[in-house]
């Protein structure tokens, strides 16, 4: 059988472990993907903690993994758009570290050719989030979006996007990250107490919206430089964004949007900026990357052929 990264219970990485599962088998409108790369995203962690279990309940043990890219071995009733062979990404059923991952149909995708299968695995979560946030806020060419925790996955994709549409980007990451923020031609903000008024000093002009992802008191400290709440959306934070009269990312989940984001990568509009990989050996480690919270860009975890 082959081997997967799980979690056995809610709690910390000691509820982590390989295990031997059995091969899936695609529903209807499912796809079944011998998986190439996995991207590694902080959701993974969330809910291995527990955080989305009201939400996304679970069966143990878990597979790990939300975003794969791979080839087609095995289509479900009712699936034309895809045959055997076919290199894919998309959004996983139950988990993607792992050598096979199903996939339901609407969020499933074409790789573009040019496009490699990590970079490919890194657009169905973090890509396909910060496209969607952009698009909700529908700023103008010449406007300026604040994006507070620009030095991730989804901050890192925004911050690309937005400037691809003529929209100048400031963004808060500790003093670690500053140099490979300004590689994005972003304005650099280092986070923490008095952040709003450097976030003016930086932006005289005044912020015409907030694509906020940290959530909490960055949150709110990067509001009060925003007159209009209705250009306050966060990916982190519901609660608090709801509160200062923002709202949550309007995230649309189908393939349409995979398709723009894949597009923006094979023109080079959007880099998906893979800093590490590992193999699938590796999931323990690639893991602890991202929940440290100092990845900058993309992990991703490879898989095998």
């Amino acid at each position: 059988m082959p081997k997967a990264y799980v979690f056995t219970r809610y709690g910390g990485p000691e509820v982590e472990a390989f295990a031997d599962v059995e091969r899936p088998v695609p529903g209807p409108g499912q796809v079944l993907v011998a998986v190439r790369a996995a991207g590694v995203n902080p959701v993974d962690w969330k809910q291995r903690e527990g955080h989305l279990a009201q939400i996304v309940p679970v069966e143990f043990p878990a597979v790990f993994g939300r975003e794969v890219s791979g080839v087609v071995e095995q289509t479900g009733d009712g699936v034309t758009e895809f045959a055997a062979g076919d290199a894919v990404f998309g959004n996983t059923v139950a988990g993607g570290f792992a050598r096979y991952a199903l996939l339901p149909r609407e969020l499933t995708a074409r790789k573009p050719d040019g496009l490699s299968f990590a970079d490919a695995a890194t657009l169905p979560v973090a890509a396909a989030t910060a496209y969607d946030g952009v698009r909700q806020l529908g700023l103008p060419a010449g406007a300026t979006l604040l994006i507070t925790g620009v030095g991730g996955g989804v901050g890192v994709a925004a911050a690309q996007i937005a400037r691809h549409t003529g929209v100048t980007v400031i963004g808060t990451a500790g003093s670690g990250k500053k140099d490979f923020v300004e590689s994005l031609g972003v304005v650099h903000v280092e986070p923490g107490p008095g952040v709003a008024d450097r976030i003016r000093a930086a932006a005289p002009d005044g912020v015409d919206a907030v694509y906020d992802l940290v959530g909490g008191a960055a949150l709110e400290e990067a509001a009060e430089v925003l007159k209009d709440r209705s250009k306050l959306i966060s990916a982190a934070d519901g609660e608090t964004v709801t509160r200062l009269g923002g709202s949550l990312v309007l995230r649309a989940r189908d393939r349409a949007t995979l398709e723009a984001v894949a597009d923006l990568a094979a023109s080079g509009a959007l880099r998906p900026y893979v800093t590490r990989t590992f193999p699938l050996a590796q999931a323990p480690e690639a893991l602890r990357a991202v929940e440290d919270g100092h990845a900058r860009g993309k992990i991703v975890i490879e898989v095998d052929a």
